[in-house]
Order: C-alpha cells, then sequence, then structure tokens
C-alpha cells in the first residue's frame, strides 16, 4: 500500500473584513505577527483576532471607495531566515488578490514580524504602500547582509513604533527608515511614547493614524497635517515624528 505523502502547506486569505463592497478598487493585506523561527502552523482564529479591530474599521473607512480588506494567513509562524517565508506568503496573498479582483492597488499592512513582511514583499508590482506597525527587524550587522530597502522605491512607507517596545526594538525601525529614505523620500515614521509593543496605550490614535495614511496612498485622500508634515520633513525629524495624544479627534486637512 503507498504511503500518502505529507500535503503541502497552502498560505490563504480570510473573508473579506466587513461588508464587501460590490465594486473593489482596493484592498489592505493585513499580516499578523510571527516568529523569528517556528515551523508550526498559526493559529487563524489569533491570528484575525490581532488585527480584526483595525481592519473593520479600515473597512469602514474605505467601503464607499471600493475597500476590501482581507487577512493573510501564513503556512507557517516563522520567519525562518533565508527562506523569509512570511514575505514569500504575502506576495503570494497579492498574487491572489489581483487574481480575484484584478487590476487593483494594494496596500501592505503588517504588525511585528509581518510588518517586516510587509516592508520585504513591496516590491510587488500591484503594492502602492507599506504601514508597518511595530515591524521587527534584525539587528544591525556588519557580518550579515542588511535588511534591503531598494523594493521600497516607488512606494509610499509609514512606519509606527511604541518607544517602550521590549520585544521589537524601535531603534532598529529607526535605522532601517534612515537608511530607505535615502533611496525614497516618501517615507515617514511615528514614534508613540511610552508605548509597547501592543500600541495599545494610544490604539485609538495609531488606528486614526492608519486609516488617514491607508486612505490618502490607496484612494487619493488628503493626507491629515501631521503626516504631510512627516513626509516632507528631512530626517531625522520625519523619521521620529511623535504621534500626538488625541490624534484623529478633530483632524484638519
Amino acid at each position: 500500500m503507498a504511503h500518502q505523502g505529507t500535503p503541502v502547506r497552502q498560505a490563504r486569505l480570510g473573508k473579506a473584513l466587513g461588508p464587501e463592497p460590490t465594486s473593489v478598487s482596493g484592498v489592505v493585506l493585513l499580516l499578523p505577527g510571527g516568529d523569528e523561527v517556528s515551523t508550526r502552523r498559526p493559529s487563524p482564529v489569533l491570528a484575525a483576532a490581532s488585527v480584526r479591530t483595525l481592519g473593520l474599521r479600515l473597512a469602514r473607512a474605505g467601503r464607499t471607495d471600493g475597500l476590501a480588506v482581507h487577512v493573510v494567513h501564513y503556512r507557517y509562524r516563522g520567519w525562518n531566515g533565508s527562506e523569509a517565508q512570511l514575505a514569500h506568503d504575502a506576495r503570494w496573498a497579492v498574487d491572489e488578490i489581483v487574481r480575484r479582483y484584478g487590476d487593483v492597488t494594494v496596500c501592505l499592512v503588517g504588525v511585528g514580524m509581518g510588518g517586516r513582511a510587509a516592508l520585504r514583499a513591496a516590491d510587488h508590482e500591484a503594492v502602492n504602500s507599506v504601514l508597518a506597525m511595530a515591524p521587527w527587524l534584525p539587528e544591525d550587522d556588519v557580518a550579515a547582509t542588511p535588511e534591503p530597502v531598494r523594493q521600497l522605491s516607488g512606494r509610499q512607507v509609514l512606519i509606527v513604533h511604541g518607544t517602550n517596545d521590549e520585544r521589537t526594538d524601535p531603534e532598529l525601525s529607526f535605522r532601517f527608515a534612515a537608511r530607505a529614505k535615502k533611496a525614497n523620500r516618501d517615507i515617514c515614521r511615528f514614534e508613540v511614547h511610552a508605548d509597547g509593543h501592543g500600541l495599545r496605550q494610544y490604539r485609538r490614535e495609531v488606528h486614526a493614524l492608519a486609516e488617514d495614511f491607508v486612505m490618502g496612498v490607496l484612494f487619493g485622500r488628503g493626507f491629515s497635517r501631521p503626516v504631510r508634515d512627516a513626509l516632507m520633513a528631512p530626517p531625522p525629524l520625519g523619521l521620529r515624528m511623535p504621534l500626538a495624544a488625541g490624534f484623529g479627534a478633530s483632524l484638519r486637512r
């Protein structure tokens, strides 16, 4: 009797969050966090729960513009070194979006290790923007190849990081942004003072910032003044922009 081979794992897209528009013109792909090394399969329930609140907010904000929001479910929990499996799954997800919806514009929104995947997968031609929240980035090491930045050319990029993050080093995301800014001026970074990895203390402000950025990059809505200022300011000012308490309560465009 022949032995059956081990099934090949496949990444997949979750159902569209919120009411899906009748005509889709832009897509947000939500990339949850992961581990540095792991071959375990992620829990789809936990992965979706970690980004669901933000995803629903974005879906509501962009519904009339034709926004669809999907969570990417990875094959493995880990980045796993040079295999960069989460980035591969992110690229697969963009391909799948194009297959489903046609010629649409995609914004990659990643959290933690998902933030690294979003930044790495930005070279897909359908991607015009990246939002990386508390991204996990490797230590700077002269003996190792630095995290690439050339794939961000021509994309609009926003990085958000809590200054008290003890899981992913905010200084590493600043250094990454500073390198990327030399090749692409459309990069900014906001610091959430005294907040940790989950950005829970100022979640309302962080989600308002995310909405402001995503609606701007996908549908041409005007950015709020803080985002415009951050994009225009030379480093390090535009890469250490403080996220003000109450952001989003009364945005003036």
